[in-house]
């Protein structure tokens, strides 16, 4: 488990792909049970621990996750995250360059709750909830493309729908019509940045994940420095 970040409030771990934010039908440990291990016992705590989920990436997806320590904390991270007061900044290796190389993308999105899979529309249709995000183009491979996405709204599969919807599908996401797997079953998108005031000590909180141990992560990181 790699931890960015901890305090007795808040601790902060760059989740690794194929790791489960939570507990659901696979039975599989999730995240939330390996922190609340480490803390139990780097802190030699009797009884339960507590630990908050302020918020989820996708199974396939790395990078940051913040977690609560104290209720406190939880109450006012969950009402940050409401506010959109959490600056979130993710990296997409997409196949195709987009049209424009900056651009802020409005779409209405609807998930499928049988496929667990979102749908993108431009107009707004019964059921759907507005979907808000930018994009800039920030580094190119030889076959791939480097996006750097600022998410504005926190809808299911947001990012992974509405990058595949103008034609920008993220390398290993055979749900959004990239045409290969993986060989790890993860996706190229990583949840790289966050910044957001302190729950409780109202200090600003900058924090950056290091990319999954993957070549081509590893060849983006060298161009972008």
């Amino acid at each position: 488990m790699k931890i960015i970040y901890e305090d007795n409030h808040i601790i902060v771990v760059n989740k690794e792909i194929s790791e489960i934010v939570q507990n659901d039908k696979t039975g599989d440990i999730s995240l939330a049970d390996k922190v609340k291990i480490y803390i139990k016992q780097k802190y030699n705590k009797s009884g339960n621990v507590f630990l908050g989920i302020v918020h989820r990436l996708d199974r396939p997806t790395s990078g940051i996750v913040v977690f609560a320590r104290t209720s406190k904390a939880l109450s006012r991270l969950n009402e940050m995250f409401r506010l959109k007061e959490v600056e979130k900044i993710y990296l997409a290796v997409v196949d195709n360059m987009p049209k424009k190389s900056k651009d802020t993308l409005k779409h209405y999105l609807i998930k499928n709750e049988k496929q667990n899979k979102s749908y993108a529309h431009d107009i707004q249709k019964i059921g759907t909830k507005l979907s808000v995000m930018s994009y800039n183009l920030i580094a190119q491979s030889q076959r791939y493309f480097l996006l750097e996405v600022n998410l504005q709204t926190g809808r299911h599969h947001q990012i992974r729908v509405q990058l595949a919807k103008i034609g920008c599908k993220i390398k290993g996401d055979l749900k959004y019509g990239f045409p290969r797997s993986n060989k790890n079953k993860g996706i190229h998108l990583h949840a790289y940045k966050i910044k957001f005031t302190h729950p409780v000590s109202k200090k600003t909180i900058a924090l950056t994940a290091k990319f999954p141990e993957d070549n081509l992560w590893h060849e983006f990181e060298k161009l972008i420095g």
